[in-house]
Parts: C-alpha cells; structure tokens; sequence
C-alpha cells in the first residue's frame, strides 16, 4: 500500500483534530453553566480546582486525535477500521458525559457512562497499541485522567445525592 502524501496526510491530522475538538465542543456546551452547579456541591479533599479541567481536557484531545490520526495513517479505515471505530464510538459517552452529569444532574447514569467510556478508551489503547506503539501510548495519559474522574463522579455523587440523586 502506497504512503498518503504529505498533503492527505495534512488533511487527515487537521480532521482527526476536527472530530476530536468537535466531541469536546459538544460536551463543553453542556458545562457553559456548570459553576453554578458544580461549585457549591460536596467535594472530597482531593478534588482538583474547577480551572484545572479545561486545560487537562484540551492537552488530552490534542493527544487522542494526534493517536488517531497515526493510527489513521496506518492504512486509513480500509485496514485499521476497528480500531478507529473504537476510537469514533468512544466518543460518544465522553461527550455525553457532561450532559448527563452537568445539565441533568445524574450522579449514577453519568457514572455508568464513564466507566464504560473507560472500558472503550482501554479497548482503543490496545487497538491503537498494536497497530502503533506510540499511539497507544498517546492514549494512556487519557485512560489515567478518566479513570480519575471516575472515582471523582462516584465521589461527588455519594456527597451529593439529593442534587445527583
């Protein structure tokens, strides 16, 4: 199989960032009136800042369309199709997440939903592992930082459970 020109190469990494910051968008859409929520809940002692969020997510949606994007050049959806189908449906529950958690207020439908955005980010990392190392690897700061917030929504869901209720 030929080599993607630099051109198509280009492209792909630019809509492999498109898909990546648009599944962000969607759920950043959903915490534009978190503070008012977020802020006065419960939180356990080791609760990161509310700043600190944005710009994890934003260095961790770079990561993951840079990992695609590699993976993608690897032979694009003909030859790597599940991979990178994994990596498209994995999306779903990420940016989902805000919306069950942030706008409906669902502490156990948005716990569910991460961890099974976790399983899918640990499937993925392992697709992505074989078909690149690096890419894999790409992914691993993204399966820690969810893992992490997993045990953040189960915490604040416990604290909280007339508002998460």
């Amino acid at each position: 199989m030929k080599p993607a020109s630099r051109t198509k190469q280009l492209i792909g990494l630019v809509g492999w960032l498109a898909v990546c910051f648009a599944a962000s968008a969607i759920g950043a859409w959903a915490t534009m009136q978190a503070g008012s929520f977020y802020t006065p809940l419960i939180q356990p002692a080791w609760a990161p800042p509310s700043w600190l969020f944005g710009p994890v997510w934003t260095v961790l949606y770079a990561l993951m369309a840079l990992a695609a994007w590699m993976v993608w050049c690897s032979g694009g959806f003909s030859v790597q199709g599940v991979a990178l189908w994994f990596f498209l449906g994995q999306l779903l529950p990420n940016a989902l997440w805000s919306w069950i958690f942030f706008t409906w207020h669902l502490g156990l439908l948005a716990f569910a939903d991460i961890v099974l955005l976790w399983l899918l980010i640990a499937v993925t990392l392992v697709l992505f592992w074989r078909v690149r190392p690096l890419a894999g690897a790409l992914l691993i700061p993204y399966l820690l930082w969810v893992g992490f917030a997993a045990f953040l929504n189960y915490a604040l869901w416990q604290l909280n459970p007339t508002i998460l209720g």
